[in-house]
């Protein structure tokens, strides 16, 4: 499975989004690929999970993946929930 963590300029935001997805798949078992990048460069890029705020997440509409949609990056508890009810 491969997840992309998605920020605007993909640089730091979807960086700390990458690693707490990464945490989270590891408390659940689950085995990952996890990249990080801007919205322009997922938008092309092919994968199973988009990680997004709800800002960006219209952006990816039509994307193949499923575009799971997060308000805080900083919550695990919330990108757990989310993760786990898109797997």
């Amino acid at each position: 499975m491969k997840i992309l963590a998605v920020c605007g300029l993909g640089q730091g935001t979807s960086l700390i989004l990458r690693m707490n997805i990464e945490d989270v798949l590891r408390e659940l078992g689950v085995d990952a690929e996890v990249d990080h990048m801007d919205v322009s460069a997922a938008a092309a890029e092919k994968a199973d999970m988009i990680v997004a705020s709800p800002q960006l997440a219209p952006l990816l509409a039509g994307h193949k993946a499923k575009v799971v949609v997060v308000n805080s990056y900083l919550n695990k508890a919330e990108i757990k929930k989310a993760i786990q009810e898109n797997l």
